[in-house]
């Protein structure tokens, strides 16, 4: 990662963690508006919504921070802290939650990208996880566009092909829909998801 970048990492337990949080909001609505999220996010939401980290001590954020600003983060938790959307695929497929960690967003300013700040999000992720010491598997989510989709860029590219690469397989049979308002939508409606699966008993 570049010289110029610094990591700052909290957990649930920390008392700083819930200062941090506008940081991570600010990141959350000014990322995801790009597409394939294109989420027209809210403070008030992002208030709410974050609010998890606080509540569940083995939640993870990490900050990158070009010197006291905050230009990326990434999150992680315990799936059976999350809401029932994201549990829920699971249990119908009969795995237990609580045995799986659930590595929410990362989010990463365009102008900071290309710097391996990206695998350092899924190395720490996985490496709290892992010191946790009660999980089997790690996952995440994304959400699915159609190919012909409007709002889609003519040089979008999957990162499908990156998270394999970091040992992630997806898994069609585990999906979800969570709603949020589009940027060219008038109210919120569901988006599917699928989830991406790997092991963390695997070599390392």
């Amino acid at each position: 990662m570049n010289d110029s970048l610094t990591i700052r990492r909290l957990t649930g337990s920390d008392p700083a963690l819930k200062a941090c949080l506008p940081d991570l909001a600010r990141l959350r609505i000014q990322v995801f508006r790009d597409f394939p999220y294109l989420y027209d996010g809210t403070v008030e939401y992002e208030e709410t919504y974050l609010e998890t980290y606080t509540r569940c001590p083995e939640s993870i954020v990490v900050l990158v921070l070009n010197g006291e600003r905050a230009v990326g983060a990434t999150t992680g938790l315990p799936l059976d802290a999350e809401t029932a959307e994201f549990q829920q695929p699971f249990l119908d497929a009969g795995h237990d939650p609580g045995r799986i960690f659930y590595c929410a967003e990362s989010v990463l300013l365009p102008e900071y990208r290309g710097r391996g700040v990206y695998p350092r999000f899924f190395a720490e992720r996985e490496g709290h996880a892992r010191a946790l010491g009660r999980f089997d598997l790690c996952t995440f989510c994304c959400v699915q566009r159609a190919d012909n989709h409007p709002l889609r860029p003519a040089d979008y590219v999957p990162l499908d092909r990156i998270w394999s690469k970091f040992g992630y397989v997806k898994h069609p049979e585990l999906t979800t829909t969570y709603d949020w308002k589009d940027v060219n939508e008038t109210q919120a409606s569901p988006k599917p998801m699928v989830f991406w699966l790997k092991s963390l008993r695997e070599a390392t």
